[in-house]
């Protein structure tokens, strides 16, 4: 089978399209034939060496996001079909015609939605729905506030608290890329430099916002902290910003405060059925109603992985690029 292989660390150019051999599917495992495959800022780091993939998943091959068909079952599958439209995530190999995942991780593909847009569901949605809703216990009617809000898990987690009548305030560097986000449901906007972020969390409630989501890490610590009511909580998912902050206990003490980080690529099998299965009840019809949309900047083809790694890394997309397998 065709695959993006890492050469070695480095730039996008240590990338090749190799033949590889064809994973099997064992146990209650499924092969899926990969049509689009959405790209990450894991492919990102992974390619230039500084993010390996969990044990027992090829480090030569990115991807960590996927959706296709089902091609072949392993001796023990009991509820996936040959020839399911299923999409999903996986510890990485993606980038290739072929990958196997666990029957129970598959999610299934909505109706009328292509591979090219389907393959930009799983990591963003997932990941945004879970910080908010599973960790944060985000609820009706309650303020979120999402710091890096024009990232594609922050373009998610603005649809998502629409969606499911919450409130959101979003916040981003780039006012023209903030803008875009009205037509997603974000109901308050906030440029980062251009007054105080806590003056337009106050107006929008006095006592602060429920659930901070935060993909920039160092630097944004003491706002994200201001920013919540008492008893409030924050879900650390990314490090935008920067590895390293000051954290000041009273601030925690005083106002009963909760910090939380989370990953999806090392959570263990168990976990991530779970979570795969909820998000399929819980949140998949919103796509087939509407609610949801999945948001694609740019499709390459396969051949072309350098140079959607160069688009990615120039941080010029808003929405997912995606790798288009045929």
């Amino acid at each position: 089978m065709r695959a993006v292989v890492i050469r070695e660390p480095g730039e996008p150019e240590v990338l090749e399209l190799q033949a590889v051999d064809t994973p099997q599917p064992g146990g209650a495992e499924v092969r899926i034939r990969v049509h689009a495959a959405g790209l990450n800022r894991a492919d990102l780091l992974q390619r230039r060496g500084l993010y390996p993939p969990p044990p027992g998943v090829d480090e030569r091959i990115p991807g960590l996001e996927y959706a296709g068909v089902v091609e072949a079952l392993g001796p023990r599958t009991v509820s996936a079909q040959v020839g399911d439209r299923v999409m999903g995530l996986t510890g990485g190999a993606a980038c290739a015609d072929y990958v196997v995942v666990h029957e129970r991780e598959l999610l299934p593909v909505p109706a009328d939605i292509p591979f090219t847009e389907a393959a930009a569901i799983p990591e963003v949605f997932m990941t945004a729905w879970r910080a908010l809703f599973v960790e944060g216990g985000l609820r009706r009617g309650q303020w979120a506030l999402v710091r890096a809000a024009t990232s594609g898990v922050g373009q998610a987690a603005i649809q998502l608290i629409h969606a499911l009548d919450a409130r959101s305030i979003g916040t981003s560097r780039s006012a023209e890329r903030l803008a875009k986000l009205q037509a997603l449901g974000m109901d308050i906007g906030h440029v980062d430099g251009e007054g105080e972020l806590t003056e337009v969390v106050r107006a929008a409630d006095g006592e602060g916002v429920d659930v901070v989501l935060d993909l920039l890490g160092g630097g944004a610590l003491q706002a994200n902290l201001d920013a919540l009511r008492p008893e409030g909580r924050m879900v650390v998912i990314g490090l935008l910003g920067g590895l390293d902050d000051r954290l000041d206990f009273t601030r925690l003490l005083m106002k009963r405060l909760t910090v939380q980080a989370m990953t999806m690529r090392s959570l263990p099998l168990e976990r991530r059925i779970v979570l795969a299965v909820r998000f399929s009840s819980e949140i998949l019809p919103l796509f087939e109603a509407g609610k949801l949309k999945p948001q694609v900047d740019s499709v390459y083809p396969l051949d072309a992985a350098a140079d959607a790694h160069r688009h990615m890394e120039n941080s010029g997309h808003f929405g997912k690029v995606i790798l288009d397998l045929g």
